[in-house]
Protein backbone atom coordinates (compact mmCIF):
# COMPACT_ATOMS: atom_id res chain seq x y z
CA UNK A 1 0.00 0.00 0.00
CA UNK A 2 1.41 3.37 -1.03
CA UNK A 3 0.98 6.81 0.34
CA UNK A 4 -1.69 9.03 -1.14
CA UNK A 5 -1.57 12.70 -1.91
CA UNK A 6 -3.17 15.07 0.58
CA UNK A 7 -5.49 16.81 -1.87
CA UNK A 8 -6.35 19.61 0.56
CA UNK A 9 -2.66 20.54 0.76
CA UNK A 10 -2.21 20.04 -2.97
CA UNK A 11 -5.10 22.42 -3.68
CA UNK A 12 -3.58 25.08 -1.41
CA UNK A 13 -0.19 24.70 -3.08
CA UNK A 14 -1.86 25.00 -6.47
CA UNK A 15 -3.65 28.18 -5.39
CA UNK A 16 -0.37 29.60 -4.08
CA UNK A 17 1.28 28.83 -7.44
CA UNK A 18 -1.53 30.73 -9.15
CA UNK A 19 -1.06 33.68 -6.79
CA UNK A 20 2.66 33.80 -7.51
CA UNK A 21 2.16 33.53 -11.28
CA UNK A 22 -0.38 36.34 -11.33
CA UNK A 23 1.64 38.89 -9.32
CA UNK A 24 3.73 40.23 -12.22
CA UNK A 25 0.75 40.06 -14.56
CA UNK A 26 -1.37 42.18 -12.20
CA UNK A 27 1.48 44.68 -11.84
CA UNK A 28 1.74 44.99 -15.63
CA UNK A 29 -2.01 45.48 -15.90
CA UNK A 30 -1.87 48.18 -13.21
CA UNK A 31 0.57 50.11 -15.40
CA UNK A 32 -1.66 49.61 -18.46
CA UNK A 33 -4.65 50.81 -16.44
CA UNK A 34 -2.86 53.98 -15.33
CA UNK A 35 -1.71 54.72 -18.88
CA UNK A 36 -5.25 54.22 -20.18
CA UNK A 37 -6.64 56.57 -17.55
CA UNK A 38 -4.06 59.22 -18.43
CA UNK A 39 -5.16 59.16 -22.05
CA UNK A 40 -8.88 58.70 -21.32
CA UNK A 41 -8.77 55.36 -23.14
CA UNK A 42 -11.10 52.50 -22.27
CA UNK A 43 -10.07 50.43 -19.26
CA UNK A 44 -12.77 47.78 -19.72
CA UNK A 45 -10.53 45.05 -21.18
CA UNK A 46 -7.87 45.68 -18.53
CA UNK A 47 -10.42 45.39 -15.72
CA UNK A 48 -11.74 42.11 -17.18
CA UNK A 49 -8.20 40.67 -17.30
CA UNK A 50 -7.45 41.81 -13.74
CA UNK A 51 -10.69 40.29 -12.45
CA UNK A 52 -9.93 36.99 -14.19
CA UNK A 53 -6.51 36.90 -12.50
CA UNK A 54 -8.00 37.76 -9.12
CA UNK A 55 -10.66 35.06 -9.50
CA UNK A 56 -8.27 32.32 -10.68
CA UNK A 57 -7.52 30.80 -7.23
CA UNK A 58 -11.27 30.48 -6.56
CA UNK A 59 -11.94 28.41 -9.69
CA UNK A 60 -14.45 25.73 -8.70
CA UNK A 61 -12.59 23.16 -10.81
CA UNK A 62 -9.71 23.32 -8.31
CA UNK A 63 -11.98 22.19 -5.48
CA UNK A 64 -13.51 19.53 -7.73
CA UNK A 65 -10.15 18.02 -8.74
CA UNK A 66 -10.04 14.45 -7.43
CA UNK A 67 -6.34 13.75 -8.03
CA UNK A 68 -3.09 15.56 -8.76
CA UNK A 69 -3.41 15.16 -12.55
CA UNK A 70 -6.87 16.73 -12.50
CA UNK A 71 -5.53 19.54 -10.34
CA UNK A 72 -2.57 20.20 -12.65
CA UNK A 73 -4.97 20.30 -15.59
CA UNK A 74 -6.69 23.30 -13.98
CA UNK A 75 -3.71 25.56 -14.75
CA UNK A 76 -4.99 28.12 -17.28
CA UNK A 77 -1.97 28.77 -19.51
CA UNK A 78 -3.83 31.45 -21.48
CA UNK A 79 -4.28 33.42 -18.28
CA UNK A 80 -1.31 32.45 -16.12
CA UNK A 81 1.35 31.46 -18.63
CA UNK A 82 3.34 28.22 -18.63
CA UNK A 83 2.48 25.63 -16.03
CA UNK A 84 4.93 25.19 -13.15
CA UNK A 85 4.27 21.46 -13.21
Amino acid sequence: MGFGIDMAKARELHKNNIREARKPKLADLDVEFQKAQETSASTTDIVVKKNALRDAPANSAIAAASDSDALKAQWDTSLLGPSPY
